[in-house]
């Protein structure tokens, strides 16, 4: 591999200018004022794969364009499937930011910029690992594969029926994520379990109008204040989900992970501090790592009521609504776990008022094989390229995509992260250090090396 290495030492000026020039468009795909970026922003990622060697193009979808890269010059070599995603987070509030969103700079040692980190910086690993490859040797150990998607951040709604109208062509042996972080600085992690979630809106109604607090106040049943009764009856005094059923097909954590977790480098008072809080808590009996990675939560995600200007309006609000979010763990289902919750707002719901509930979205949780060989082949890869064995971590997030791509391929699916937890991804001053971005090539270079020795 010395000639690889040295390939990407050579090419990291170039690299990192790629990188800036990525970072500069403004593919914010929630946005329609922004289309026309999100289209040139995928027609731009397409040229740079051609350029680094591969057949691409930008494919519709009926949202934002994928893009597919192929090279498949390996012939009898695993064919892998890497998946990323082009598009970022709105920037707002800008006024938040130390520099501006869509102009990167460099910062203590990091690239600072929306999607340095999610995930134009984890994406770009992949492809200048790949390419240092192709410039050094013209050839890749593996087949491999790049769908890149443009809807990731809002929502991915075009995604399956693109796989599903291209699943002979994107079939593989194994899937490489990299939308996801390390444990900590200098810890690297594989992510082996992600939660799912079932999101629910509810709207309480009482009068048909909004009414005086003092002309009807004790009279009439207060709609956020019978909202409040029942938010506070989702959880008992233990922390847990006061839904009957709601734990009936919760997988529980084996002893090995237990044990794993807790040897972890994980400074809970730091933890803490970081967040601003005096306290912490969450279900009785669990570590803020286990309750974060593998308990099921109900949460409140908004609530509005009445008058919240400035000053007093004395009012008895006509309607309370709350928005809530369920996450799941093994072996959980989103649509069962939504309809439970349903049930119990209804059952909760005083006389006086009705309760409207709106399914909004969900997504199944998510736990991969560990002992699979794409992993023994990623963690070999990491360890070179990181200098530090990486720990095998469970996720409190979401990427509906990995349960799809294991249930339509039945590969496994690997989810290698270079950035870290404190990136600020979706919020002000995103940024990816540079140290990880450049060990993140040589881990990706190493890992089409270490895939193509058997390891898919």
């Amino acid at each position: 591999m010395d000639d690889i290495l040295s390939q990407i030492a050579s090419q990291e000026e170039a690299t990192l200018s790629t990188l800036f020039e990525f970072l500069r468009i403004p593919s914010v795909s929630t946005d329609p004022a922004l289309a026309g970026e999100v289209k040139r922003c995928a027609m731009w990622l397409a040229d740079r794969f051609r350029e680094a060697g591969f057949a691409a193009g930008a494919h519709p979808t009926g949202g934002h364009l994928a893009v597919v890269a192929e090279w498949r010059g390996a012939k009898g070599a695993p064919t892998v499937l890497v998946y990323g995603h082009y598009d970022v987070q709105p920037a707002e509030p800008l006024d938040a930011w130390t520099s501006l969103p869509f102009e990167p700079v460099v910062r203590d040692g990091n690239v600072c910029g929306r999607g340095a980190s999610d995930d134009k910086g984890q994406l770009l690993c992949h492809l200048a690992g790949a390419a240092a490859h192709l410039k050094a040797r013209r050839r890749l150990p593996v087949n491999l594969v790049f769908l890149i998607e443009g809807e990731e951040e809002s929502g991915s709604v075009h995604l399956e029926p693109f796989l599903e109208a291209n699943r002979e062509r994107l079939t593989c042996d194994a899937v490489v994520v990299s939308d996801s972080s390390q444990f900590a600085a200098g810890v690297p992690a594989l992510t082996y379990g992600l939660r799912g979630l079932a999101y629910l809106e509810a709207i309480l109604t009482g009068p048909d109008h909004d009414l005086h607090s003092g002309s009807f106040g004790g009279a009439v049943r207060n709609p956020a204040n019978a909202l409040a009764a029942m938010i506070a009856a989702l959880h008992d005094d233990a922390g847990r989900v006061a839904i009957p059923g709601f734990y009936d097909d919760v997988r529980p954590l084996e002893a090995w992970e237990r044990e794993a977790f807790g040897r972890l480098p994980f400074d809970e008072a730091a933890y803490r501090r970081g967040l601003g809080v005096d306290a912490l808590w969450g279900e009785a009996g669990y570590s803020t790592l286990e309750r974060v990675w593998a308990r099921p939560t109900l949460d409140v995600n908004g609530l509005w009521s009445g008058y919240s200007g400035e000053g007093a309006k004395t009012v008895l609000p006509s309607k309370a609504g709350v928005k809530l979010s369920c996450r799941l763990v093994p072996d959980q289902d989103p649509d069962r776990v939504a309809e439970l919750l349903e049930d119990r707002l209804r059952a909760l719901c005083p006389p006086g008022c009705t309760v409207e509930v709106r399914r909004l979205h969900g997504a199944r949780p998510v736990l991969t094989p560990v002992d699979v060989p794409a992993v023994a082949a990623t963690r070999r890869a990491v360890e070179r390229a990181f200098g530090a064995v990486p720990v095998l971590i469970r996720e409190g997030g979401s990427i509906p995509v990995v349960e799809t791509f294991g249930r339509m391929f039945g590969a496994p699916v690997v989810l290698l992260g270079f950035g870290r937890p404190d990136d600020r991804a979706h919020g002000p001053d995103e940024k990816l250090n540079l140290d990880d971005f450049r060990a993140g090539v040589r881990a990706s270079a190493w890992l089409w090396e270490e895939l193509g020795k058997g390891g898919a």
